[in-house]
């Protein structure tokens, strides 16, 4: 495909230089972006993911005038039914599209309920320094206040910038960039709701122009160890919540019973976990199990002491359980050996 070229000229003496516009590529997989109502008010029971891609784009043309665009449905769902299959065909599609010099980034657009957990996942898996980001809406497409039009107006925008490059994934929502691996959902409503609490926003964008604070420093993308080219299953890792009386430990038993090799706890505080619960967890880890200490507070960071880490409890250091279960189910295709993934913690 040849890169079209639009009218921003630059005259420099009496040399004319015409500028290319990027090609982005645009994949869809549903979420509230793509939700639909019988009610131009009503911004909550919509039914998600039932706008295809081609609706979305086309309500946006402005997008055209920054980047040559295509659009590909990955899937159409509410992102709570988000899965590993959908994970993994995703991610080897971007992989495919960034290896084409055809295109230069990818917008993805996605529900916001998993979209923190998609993001690091693809953080960690994608081979490419070309920018991908992750859009989605708080607010249905038939909401008079739709926030969705704007988020994708800014994610191509922030896909198409050159100085997008190497930063990892990003998510793009409210004005805002985050990083994919900073990012949690903190409103269960409102369109302020994906925050960076422990880092602070990675930037911001302001009519189509992007501004970046910081880039970010674990290892992530061509620097990331993992690679999910030819894996077509993840290794299964379930999250426990903690809380007061939490002693008998028949959820982690049961987990293990049916094959889970790796749970994350969201624990109390700085990650605390129940004595009577450590101590089932504990056998189960003798049997093979690993487990990876997070914390159920929003912010912080989580590291276990030195008589549990030498047991081979792992700190999630600051990631949140779900992302810190994303993290482990990647490691758990490296190796099962605790130590071993304790290192992968520490750097990623």
């Amino acid at each position: 495909m040849r890169k079209l070229f639009y009218c921003a000229l630059l005259i420099v003496g009496s040399a004319v230089m015409v500028y290319a516009k990027p090609n982005i590529a645009i994949l869809a997989t549903g979420g509230t972006i793509a939700g639909s109502i019988d009610s131009n008010i009503k911004t909550t029971g919509y039914t998600a993911g039932v706008v295809g891609v081609d609706v979305l784009i086309n309500a946006v043309p402005e997008i055209k005038d920054i980047a040559n665009i295509t659009g590909e449905q990955i899937s159409n769902i509410d992102s709570a039914d988000m899965n590993d299959e959908i994970w993994l065909k995703l991610a080897k599609r971007v992989n495919a599209l960034l290896s084409s010099s055809d295109v230069d980034g990818v917008v993805i657009t996605h529900g916001t309920d998993t979209m923190e957990e998609t993001a690091f996942f693809l953080h960690l898996t994608i081979k490419s320094n070309k920018p991908v980001v992750l859009v989605g809406a708080m607010r249905p497409s038939t909401a008079m206040s739709a926030d969705g039009p704007k988020n994708l107006y800014n994610a191509v925008a922030l896909a198409a910038n050159p100085k997008s490059a190497n930063k990892g994934v990003m998510v793009a929502m409210n004005d805002k960039i985050q990083s994919a691996r900073q990012v949690s959902k903190t409103h269960a409503l409102n369109v302020e709701t994906f925050k960076s609490l422990n880092s602070g926003d990675m930037g911001y964008i302001l009519d189509g122009e992007v501004f970046f604070n910081y880039a970010p420093m674990q290892p992530h993308t061509t620097k990331s160890i993992f690679n999910i080219d030819r894996i077509n299953q993840l290794p299964k890792v379930d999250i426990l919540y903690s809380y007061a009386n939490d002693g008998s430990g028949i959820a982690a038993k049961a987990l293990f019973r049916h094959g889970t090799k790796g749970i994350v706890v969201a624990g109390s505080g700085a990650g605390s976990i129940h004595k009577y619960q450590k101590e089932v967890l504990k056998k189960l880890m003798q049997q093979g199990l690993i487990v990876v200490q997070s914390s159920r507070v929003d912010s912080g960071i989580v590291l276990p002491n030195s008589s549990d880490a030498d047991l081979g409890f792992i700190g999630a250091h600051d990631l949140n359980p779900q992302k810190a279960r994303v993290l482990l189910m990647l490691a758990l295709t490296k190796s099962s050996d605790p130590k071993y993934i304790a290192g992968i913690f520490n750097r990623y």
